[in-house]
């Protein structure tokens, strides 16, 4: 096997994000779901961003924020995902580059704008996305940077890209392309939402190409359909190498064919935000995954990203996460 160059390539929605705190009258009044990502088209974007209070906007995304926690552990990254040649494209594609995180994908011409997801955040810290996903989910095939793929140990696949025929098809060529170099592939399930609406593929795709799933518990048991957790557990143990489940502040199980790993969460003083915890988690967990670390380093990593994430506003680090990792006593570079 080459060498590779990165640690882990991510492929998934460029999403700008725009965070405002809000009570939950306003979830009610303007219909939207709590907790949950509503997509919604580019009409309704316009209408909530001027109806939502003043917010911040950070470039995000699922698999990009798995990658801006991957580069603030000291990690090698690339990050496949289509933005407009648009202003908030040039944004996103200078703040990823700015992290560290090696972005080339080709901008989109004379199609949707650039996706923007509107994340009201309620007193409880629960985050409810309105997902425009504009010229994100405009990827395809094409997109598909092969090089990037298989210079990366582990090729990383956001499950809310997955919704076009033709992004099923990039995904399939992704893992392939990553298998033909001897690489690994995880994906995420992302949401229940997700899962309801490609259970069929996910499954497909969980059962022949995916060698690490990352899932919480409810997309988990969405995805075999069943209420029990251990139920759950027990199916994705059959249909993957490995599966790495977030339990919110139960922490997360790490279940292999002949291996089950419980790992708590990380202490953290607050909790602002949920967003992007599962993501960062992802970070840590896949650096550790690449580097060869155990999979109690690799969930122990993931925890500590977790908490950093919810502890303030936004889905990207503030803090140093290789610094607070090794604050925690947590050592997994010569593992590589």
């Amino acid at each position: 096997m080459s060498a590779t160059r990165f640690d882990v390539t991510g492929v998934g929605n460029a999403i700008v994000d725009v965070f405002a705190q809000v009570d939950d009258q306003f979830l009610t009044q303007n219909k939207i779901e709590k907790a949950a990502m509503n997509l919604i088209d580019e009409d309704r974007a316009e209408i909530l961003y001027n109806l939502m209070p003043s917010g911040r906007e950070i470039s995000g995304g699922s698999a990009a924020n798995t990658l801006a926690g991957i580069a603030s552990l000291g990690g090698r990254g690339a990050y496949i995902g289509k933005v407009a040649d648009d202003q908030l494209g040039k944004i996103f594609a200078h703040d990823m580059r700015a992290i560290g995180v090696d972005y080339q994908t080709a901008a989109l011409r004379g199609g949707p704008a650039t996706a923007r997801s509107l994340i009201m955040i309620t007193p409880d810290a629960q985050r409810s996305m309105n997902t425009f996903l504009g010229a994100s989910v405009m990827f395809d095939e094409i997109d598909v940077d092969v090089e990037r793929i298989q210079a990366a140990t582990v090729t990383y696949l956001e499950g809310y890209l997955f919704d076009r025929e033709e992004a099923k098809a990039a995904f399939v060529k992704a893992s392939e392309a990553a298998k033909a170099a001897g690489r690994k592939v995880s994906l995420t399930l992302s949401d229940t939402f997700c899962v309801d609406r490609h259970r069929t593929s996910f499954l497909q795709l969980v059962k022949n190409h995916i060698d690490l799933l990352f899932a919480n518990e409810a997309e988990l048991m969405a995805l075999y359909e069943t209420d029990d957790f251990d139920t759950a557990l027990e199916k994705v143990r059959a249909d993957t190498q490995v599966a790495a489940v977030t339990r919110s502040e139960k922490g997360a199980v790490v279940i292999s064919k002949d291996e089950t790993v419980v790992t708590p969460a990380a202490p953290v003083s607050a909790v602002l935000d949920t967003t992007g915890a599962g993501d960062l988690f992802a970070s840590g967990f896949l650096l550790g995954y690449a580097r060869g670390a155990s999979w109690d380093i690799c969930a122990r990593l993931g925890a500590v990203a977790a908490a950093e994430i919810i502890s303030h506003i936004g889905a990207r680090p503030e803090q140093s996460l290789e610094k607070l990792a090794h604050s925690a006593g947590i050592e997994w570079s010569d593992q590589a």
